[in-house]
């Protein structure tokens, strides 16, 4: 199961945030968005765990966790992989001529 874990503190390691999950099962691998310039956290990533119990455990015991003064956002990621693209989904008329 892939999931989708936010509103992290930027000072946690991906260490910190499997032992977190492990305690709900087995984890695959954790995965924190860094910035490139400088290697910082910037507060959410994925978890990758292999059983879909496990990972629902998690997901209910997580989320709404406060961890380091942040309360988590966990949840499932989106199993089509499209996601919210974040683009402006304007009305589709063209405004121009």
């Amino acid at each position: 199961m892939n999931i989708y874990i936010g509103n992290l503190s930027r000072k946690l390691t991906e260490t910190e945030i499997r032992q977190q999950f492990e305690a709900f099962g087995e984890v695959t691998s954790v995965k924190l968005a860094k910035d490139r310039r400088n290697g910082v956290s910037r507060g959410f990533g994925s978890i990758v765990m292999p059983s879909t119990e496990e990972g629902q455990a998690a997901i209910d015991g997580l989320s709404g966790h406060i961890l380091d003064g942040k309360i988590m956002d966990v949840t499932e990621s989106d199993p089509s992989g499209k996601g919210n693209k974040g683009g402006f989904k304007g009305s589709g008329k063209k405004h121009w001529k």
